[in-house]
């Protein structure tokens, strides 16, 4: 709401060309808050705002836009202006922008660019999408070893301007080999020992990570050890860049979103819910409705075997909902725990066997109890000793949602893909059959 109170007064300023009242708007306010307040003009008004202030504060407000928004910005504005804000921008974010751009604006911009931001972006662009190296920044702060407190001070000062974060000080050698890192608390704490040299204050014990490892890893790396940005190096430890805290949130966001939609049997978004196209939601949905659907019909196919059980004791069939749904449930609970488990970190492959162990006894003991339970609830249809083909029935479903539910996302693990996909609908879907059979079966022996 407040942000459309600002639009008459910065249309009456653009009308005006008031320099001073338009720069004054840009840097009274954070540029997260300016960017807000800006949402009601169309790109070419935007971008006459921003031409009213420098060139850093004009990139801080430009990355708070909705991506929508920077694309076409960047597709539609003078090219030697666009190219100059690239050069301001992050150096992981610009990339990220650039992949959303047509390849020939993308080819016309990096030829405006000085030959060092151009080979920059090109390095970063061939890191394939979901790997550390698509998301780390080349803007870090690197010394030597062999230089003292207050002349790391003095060239700080000197990179500060050109660097995103300086949480870390990476010491290196000549050939950009990592050595250790210092934090920027060690070294103010060191400020009483201006010529204590690098070496003397780093640590050399450093996590690190290489491009071409998986975003997800990374991620669990960086909260493990607690850290605000990690290194990443080559195979021969050579710095590459660095990732941020604030890039691991970002794909802590995406990794917890793209679980949410696979648990739920959705294809994930590429744009948000609201701007995907009816067509492609659509589709997203139906391909794994339509996939649900064919094994939904195995169930019916099994139910139909058994078509002259269930016709000379019809009293089975008001139990069919209660086991099958009972087998779902705790088989959908299984695979959401040990997939949010695989996510944090909390178990590995190798931890199978304790898994099964585990899921072995929780189905033991959900399944007594909920056999009690259907037993007292049978009593009411059955003679006692025809009653206890629901509790022992339970007993087996549940067992098996127990490991079927734990068991599958481990294997999606171990064969290389997404745990989540594993979702609580396929997981329903196999134990839904497996507890008709289990029914049937049971059914036939005690009747």
């Amino acid at each position: 709401m407040i942000n459309t109170l600002y639009l008459p007064e910065l249309r009456e300023m653009l009308r005006e060309q008031n320099h001073a009242e338009l720069r004054e708007f840009c840097e009274t306010l954070h540029p997260a808050r300016t960017a807000e307040f800006m949402e009601g003009l169309n790109v070419d008004e935007a971008w006459q705002v921003l031409s009213h202030t420098d060139e850093g504060l004009r990139s801080q407000i430009f990355s708070f836009f909705e991506q929508e928004r920077q694309v076409e910005i960047i597709a539609t504005q003078p090219r030697e202006e666009i190219a100059s804000l690239i050069t301001e921008l992050p150096h992981d974010d610009r990339v990220d922008l650039l992949a959303h751009i047509d390849e020939e604006i993308v080819e016309d911009l990096l030829a405006r660019l000085p030959s060092e931001e151009r080979r920059d972006i090109n390095r970063l662009r061939q890191y394939p999408e979901g790997t550390a190296g698509s998301v780390m920044t080349t803007d870090f702060a690197k010394l030597g070893e062999t230089l003292s407190v207050s002349k790391a001070f003095e060239e700080l000062g000197r990179q500060a301007e050109q660097l995103e974060t300086i949480y870390y000080i990476y010491v290196v050698d000549d050939e950009d080999h990592l050595l250790g890192v210092v934090s920027t608390r060690q070294l103010v704490s060191a400020m009483g020992r201006p010529n204590e040299q690098l070496g003397e204050l780093m640590e050399t014990n450093v996590e690190v990570c290489l491009p071409t490892d998986r975003q997800a890893d990374v991620v669990h790396k960086v909260a493990k050890f607690d850290l605000l940005a990690i290194p990443v190096v080559d195979h021969q430890r050579r710095m590459l860049g660095i990732i941020t805290h604030d890039d691991i949130i970002d794909v802590m966001a995406e990794e917890a979103a793209e679980d949410v939609y696979r648990i739920g049997a959705v294809d994930p978004l590429e744009e948000t819910y609201l701007k995907t196209s009816l067509l492609t939601l659509s589709w997203k949905r139906g391909i794994w409705l339509t996939i649900l659907f064919f094994a939904a019909l195995l169930t019916a196919y099994a139910m139909n075997q058994y078509e002259k059980e269930l016709s000379a004791t019809k009293w089975l069939v008001l139990f069919v909902p209660l086991v099958i749904s009972s087998g779902g449930n705790t088989g959908n609970q299984s695979a959401t725990l040990i997939i949010a488990a695989l996510n944090t970190g909390g178990i590995a492959l190798r931890d199978w066997r304790r898994v099964v162990r585990r899921e072995l006894a929780m189905g033991l003991i959900l399944g007594t109890f909920l056999a009690i339970i259907g037993y007292v609830a049978t009593l009411l249809k059955a003679p006692p000793d025809v009653a206890l083909v629901i509790p022992v029935t339970l007993l087996l479903v549940v067992l098996c949602g127990t490991l079927s539910g734990a068991l599958l996302p481990l294997l999606f693990k171990r064969l290389g893909l997404d745990p989540a996909m594993m979702s609580n609908p396929f997981v329903a879907v196999i134990v839904d059959i497996l507890g008709i059979v289990i029914y049937m079966n049971v059914a036939r022996l005690f009747l």
